[in-house]
């Protein structure tokens, strides 16, 4: 047990990745958009018009994977187990993707095929493959210097730390239930992961919460990947008069000062403050209900309301993607107040894009993507994308690069 001094010191030592640094000579930003359902990735122009620039695939060596799976009856039923469950009926091949340093390979997890795999952006063609513990890959996170990348095995409560150029494990640790979101603080010295719990089964009235697993955070040391701090929200929300709310976190946020977390918990329309050096929720926001949308929590995909959160670089705005109540909004991080909601396709993810302008949104119920403006609040571009767009992160490529061609 930390010491108060020893604990408050590891608490404010968590403020978020500085801003991204130019591209090195010879690399474009981009953004790539994961197609969870097609396996695929395109490639965007990460501001401005929004043009595609290219895509690919990330599955080339699907074949080969899916006979490994046919022929291990655990794999199978796993990989089978996916398609009912949190793929809605079809295979989840893309979740979250980062590329290497150099923009020459984009790294992606597959959770379906339950690994992670780098892609030649040149060729293509894999460069390396991990398998992950256990039997399904999910959301991932790369270091603020862009050598490592962490990635979630959600069936083993498992998080493995990779090289980012060669797939080489440089350490893991345990998790909750279920381990979701991974974030990087104060520079890469901690990495902060976030279980959910079981989300695949209709269990989800309150009176069954128990049966939903070990939810916590887990904040761990990268240099030797000792948990230094768990964080169970359940005792912090009760504390703050929230017993309704669920202690499982989704999508969350730093504010650019690393004081305050801003997250998603299952079932909600909305989201949560909490202080870290003070240990406490601070204020709960609930948004509007769509009153199209069922309040049976079954419905619900993978127990998420609402799913995707990202905050503008100077930390005034939250941007807000309301799942199953189909919008999107502006929150004003200040008041908490909501912009206008923007009707939009289950939208399943919020990033900023390369210019800091916009909230960026994958509408996975109409494939595409769209661009929230920060200032205004209102929808500035839409581009269509792959079959089920999920994750969206903003990478490099090298100058002039277009669309590999594999043979």
């Amino acid at each position: 047990m930390f010491a108060l001094t020893a604990l408050a010191a590891t608490l404010l030592a968590t403020a978020p990745l500085p801003a991204a640094a130019a591209p090195p000579a010879g690399l474009q930003e981009v953004m790539f958009v994961g197609n969870n359902w097609a396996g695929t990735v395109d490639v965007i122009r990460p501001g401005g018009g929004y043009t595609k620039l290219g895509g690919l695939s990330v599955i080339p060596d699907l074949d080969v994977r899916l006979w490994d799976i046919y022929l291990n009856p655990i794999k199978l039923a796993y990989f089978l187990g996916i398609r009912s469950g949190p793929g809605e009926g079809h295979d989840q091949l893309v979740d979250d993707m980062y590329t290497t340093p150099d923009g020459t390979a984009l790294v992606a997890s597959r959770p379906s095929l339950a690994d992670v795999i780098s892609i030649d952006l040149r060729t293509g063609l894999p460069k390396w493959r991990f398998p992950v513990s256990g039997f399904r890959a999910d959301h991932m996170a790369v270091s603020p210097d862009g050598t490592q990348v962490a990635v979630s095995a959600s069936t083993s409560n498992t998080v493995h730390v990779l090289d980012i150029n060669t797939g080489r494990q440089l350490g893991s640790f345990a998790t909750g239930d279920k381990p979701h979101e991974n974030v990087y603080t104060d520079g890469g010295r901690y990495l902060w992961n976030m279980s959910i719990g079981e989300v695949n089964t209709d269990l989800d009235d309150p009176g069954w919460d128990w049966t939903k697993g070990n939810r916590r955070i887990t904040v761990v040391d990268t240099t030797t990947f000792r948990t230094v701090r768990t964080i169970d929200m359940r005792a912090r929300l009760d504390a703050f008069g929230r017993k309704d709310l669920s202690n499982a976190i989704r999508p969350a946020v730093f504010s650019p000062d690393g004081t305050k977390l801003y997250f998603q918990v299952s079932y909600f329309n909305g989201l949560v403050e909490y202080d870290v050096a003070t240990d406490k929720v601070t204020r709960v926001k609930t948004l509007p209900k769509n009153p199209a949308t069922s309040d049976d929590r079954t419905t619900f995909v993978n127990d998420s309301r609402h799913h995707g959160l990202a905050m503008s670089p100077d930390g005034s705005k939250l941007c807000v993607a309301g799942t199953m109540d189909d919008y999107v909004t502006v929150v004003d991080r200040g008041s908490l107040q909501e912009a206008t909601l923007v009707p939009a396709s289950k939208p399943y993810w919020a990033t900023v894009s390369g210019d800091g302008r916009d909230c960026v949104i994958s509408e996975s119920g109409a494939d595409q993507v769209s661009a929230i403006s920060f200032a205004t609040g209102k929808r500035v571009a839409t581009v269509a994308v792959g079959d089920h767009p999920q994750r969206v992160r903003i990478g490099h490529v090298v100058t002039g690069w277009t669309s590999p061609v594999v043979r």
